[in-house]
């Protein structure tokens, strides 16, 4: 008998198939949640990084 493809197995095709900001934003929440990172201090990082990647861009 066949094995039915699990839902794991859906949510990884459909992840390999995303565009690489999808990508990177799963990641990112993953590392967020593995590391238990309260969701405040979360989005003042973010706040930080993106002010960062947006002088790195100004400068080009």
């Amino acid at each position: 008998m066949a094995q039915q493809p699990s839902h794991t197995d859906a949510a990884e095709s459909g992840l390999k198939q995303a565009s690489e900001e999808v990508k990177l934003a799963v990641d990112l929440i993953y590392l967020l949640e593995t590391h238990e990172i309260a969701p405040e201090v979360a989005l003042a990082a973010l706040d930080i990084v993106k002010q960062d990647l947006q002088g790195k861009l100004n400068k080009k």
